[in-house]
């Protein structure tokens, strides 16, 4: 039941700031509160917060209407109680046309209540035209501007005086009148409505397409146009983008073929000329087949198996492999097949992209031998090794079955080289090549790891025992001497072996299994096979072993650093350089740190290298700051062991002073879990760097967990996205990074993405506000000429 309320109307007065100046005895009955509450207070204070907005819109509406304007609001009465009043508005001039404030005069309904429907119908439209994402006009049958919001005004450049005056055809170009004009008297005169693209020019000179939309609305008496403008521009570039999309299928060189699943098959839906050129089949003649129809039968079983599988898996997948022209002819086909998903995620259609690589095939068949097998002995080489035992897991995957890895290190080689020489020892290594060869089946690999280390590949085991007979036959190999110079020379070796899937899943795992168990059994001089048990992992030998390796090539300066440059997106320039180590192996060449940091970190031996590392940084660091670039930091990885270590800030700082550089010469990457480990420590490092002023990195940001508490209390200068989330961007990872980017950015701190290798992922954080990329999209890691090089060709000292 709605409270009844006076049938009188009040009138007040408001200044031009909206102050109120005068209250009638109406005033007082509608409102329950005399003239001395409200003299001299904002009109505001009579209104609900709608309202507050209703009166704002009423008010500026008096510029552009200067005979006086008509406002719906909520009023706010004595005791809570809201009214539904309409508000009179009558601007007060002096006799120079000057205005000095405002006379209302209020009508009040029935208080609050109704239906929904029936409140939200009761909102002036005044009151939301503003609220409105595009633009809003009223035009009368002159074309004329009567109402509209404010982005019309944004949008014109114009203010409401020049609107009030202006017509809608004199605010586009010349060539574009005609139909907006036909449009505008088909609304009036045909009750049609208006529908109309055009190119609209602000007084700036930017062009804006623009989608208009109208039609014709009877109001007290008359008949108006209401109308919306949207802003169609990136409607526009996206079909300039599509239709660009598909001039460039058409010009590839690579063929292109879509493919439509149903059902678990695919049928051909387009192909592009560089298809039907490579193929030699016409669009007409394939649409609506399966692609498989080109396939050499019997070749590339694993390859189509591959496809198969990638499909039935909905994912990605890259294969090489043959298969017939339209003529008959043989070709070979580099082939990417890439799903698509439709607006639910489920995978409607493949691309298909090949290239005809027959030439380059035939080209380098006969370097194959050349590139991936032993000059010496003619074994398969350490590329043909990591290859063939792929090939070996993922059939044993296929059909359950072992495989057997074999790795055999010869015995004192170095005193063969020492007593016979070198002529004696390529002898040795070639005999035993041959006789392992002639130990296993044509299915198995030999290969040459190193100087005087061989690896086997014993594939598709059946069982156990057939390994060991296969095992035996080779140890017996190696009973009989090598006959040089009409000498006989004894050659011993120590034998390792490991299994699938017992020991390992992948290739590296049974290699290091394998190595384990042959240094297991290293120096009993009785060609002893060992195989591998788990608990060789920790044994005192391996971790003795590559302890001693570690600490020779620290004596022997094999360990160096290549610097990865770290570029700055808004500049395009470098912002510093991330020292990365490596290993100069002298058997097994340059290694990544992923082949021997965390041995060397569980052995102690990271802090001898972690000094290393700081002193050949500090020098590049000098080195940079003596060309000129001053405001390039470089940056190091410091492992948990290092930075636990006493002394380490005293060694930093140490040797800031001893290259004379200042501390931000240098920033320190520390990994996020690893500091999750010890907040307390982990808090007090943050705060001895800052007060040596050398910034603090935090890596791996996304990988795990993370305190975000704790990550604001460090204070780091920048965080740098895992690698993984790098690479999840063309995986459906696009929301986690946009989440970390704002992250990091409202932490105040510097966002840094990592492993950047494609375009894509460039344009994704460049668009979402990364700062700062590094990766082998703008560079592998460089030595520090080629990183300076660098400096001097992209920005200058």
């Amino acid at each position: 039941m709605h409270e009844s309320e006076p049938p009188s109307r009040c009138v007040f007065l408001t200044d031009e700031t909206g102050t109120i100046q005068a209250w009638n005895d109406g005033c007082a009955a509608v409102f329950g509160v005399g003239a001395g509450q409200v003299l001299g207070h904002p009109i505001t204070t009579l209104f609900t917060p709608p309202g507050r907005d209703a009166w704002s819109a009423g008010w500026r509406a008096l510029t552009g209407h200067p005979e006086g304007a008509e406002v719906h609001v909520e009023l706010m009465c004595a005791h809570g109680r809201v009214l539904e009043g309409t508000l009179t508005l009558a601007p007060q001039v002096d006799a120079d046309g000057h205005g000095h404030g405002c006379a209302v005069a209020v009508m009040t309904g029935c208080a609050r209540g109704g239906t929904e429907a029936e409140r939200v119908a009761r909102t002036p439209l005044s009151a939301i035209v503003d609220t409105f994402p595009g633009t809003f006009y009223v035009l009368n049958r002159d074309g004329r501007f009567v109402l509209w919001n404010r982005n019309l005004e944004k949008v014109t450049g114009m203010t409401p005086d020049e609107l009030g005056a202006t017509r809608a055809l004199d605010l586009i170009e010349l060539p574009q009148r005609a139909p907006l004009a036909n449009g505008i008297r088909a609304v009036f005169d045909d009750n049609g409505e208006l529908k109309l693209e055009i190119d609209f020019v602000s007084r700036s000179g930017r062009e804006t397409p623009v989608l208009l939309n109208g039609t014709k609305i009877r109001c007290n008496g008359g008949e108006y146009l209401f109308g919306t403008g949207i802003d169609v521009a990136e409607r526009r570039a996206h079909e300039q983008q599509l239709r660009l999309r598909e001039r460039a299928l058409h010009a590839a060189s690579n063929g292109i073929v879509i493919t439509r699943l149903d059902h678990g098959q695919s049928f051909i839906e387009y192909v592009n000329p560089a298809f039907e050129r490579i193929t030699g089949y016409p669009a007409d003649e394939i649409l609506g087949t399966d692609p498989r129809f080109m396939a050499a039968p019997g070749m590339d079983l694993a390859e189509r198996a591959q496809l198969r599988d990638a499909i039935a898996a909905r994912v990605s997948a890259k294969v090489v492999l043959r298969n017939l022209r339209k003529n008959g002819e043989l070709f070979w086909n580099d082939l990417s097949i890439t799903p698509v998903q439709d607006e639910h995620g489920a995978v409607t259609h493949y691309i298909g992209v090949i290239t005809d690589v027959t030439a380059t095939m035939l080209r380098t068949a006969h370097l194959e031998h050349e590139v991936n097998h032993d000059p010496l002995t003619g074994l398969a080489n350490r590329n043909l090794l990591w290859d063939r035992l792929e090939q070996a897991l993922h059939l044993a995957q296929r059909h359950k079955s072992m495989v057997a890895t074999v790795l055999i290190d010869l015995d004192n080689f170095k005193t063969i080289n020492d007593t016979f020489g070198h002529e004696a020892g390529d002898v040795v290594l070639k005999v035993v090549a041959r006789r392992l060869q002639a130990s296993v089946r044509d299915s198995d690999t030999v290969a040459r790891m190193s100087g005087d280390e061989f690896v086997l590949i014993l594939a598709n085991q059946p069982s156990l025992r057939f390994t060991l007979r296969m095992v035996e036959r080779l140890r017996q190999s190696f009973a009989i001497p090598v006959a040089f110079n009409n000498r006989e020379i004894r050659v011993g070796a120590s034998v390792g072996v490991s299994l699938y899937p017992h020991d390992g899943a992948t290739a590296a795992e049974l290699v290091r299994a394998a190595d384990l168990a042959m240094y297991h059994g290293k120096g009993s001089g009785s060609n002893d096979v060992h195989f591998f048990s788990a608990d060789m992992k920790s044994s005192t030998e391996a971790k003795h072993r590559i302890e001693l390796a570690l600490r020779d090539a620290l004596d022997h300066d094999q360990l160096f650093l290549l610097y990865q440059p770290r570029v700055a997106i808004a500049t395009e320039r470098v912002a510093g350089f991330e020292a990365l180590l490596r290993w100069r192996h002298p058997d097994q060449g340059v290694l990544s740190p992923a082949r021997f940091l965390a041995e060397a970190e569980e052995s102690g031996v990271i802090v001898p290298i972690g000094q290393r590392v700081l002193d050949q940084a500090c020098a590049f660091a000098a080195r940079l700051r003596a060309a000129g670039y001053v405001d390039v930091p470089v940056t190091i990885n410091v492992s948990h062991r290092e930075y636990t270590q006493p002394g380490f800030l005293a060694c930093l700082a140490d040797r800031l002073t001893r290259h004379r550089l200042p501390p931000r010469s240098l920033q320190i990457d520390l990994r996020i879990d690893a500091l999750i480990r010890n907040p307390a420590l982990g808090q007090e490092l943050a705060e001895q760097l800052r007060t040596l002023g050398v910034d603090l990195s935090v890596d791996g940001f996304g990988a795990g967990l993370c305190d975000l508490g704790f990550l604001q209390q460090l204070a780091a200068t920048q965080v740098k996205l895992a690698h993984t989330t790098v690479q999840a961007l063309t995986d459906g990872g696009q929301a986690v990074a946009k989440s970390l980017i704002d992250i990091g950015h409202n932490l105040n701190m510097k966002v840094v993405a990592e492993a950047v290798e494609t375009q894509p992922q460039l344009d994704f954080l460049a668009s979402h506000g990364c700062d700062q990329i590094q990766g082998i999209w703008i560079s592998e890691p460089l030595p520090a000429e080629a990183a300076q090089r660098m400096l001097e060709e992209q920005q200058p000292a």
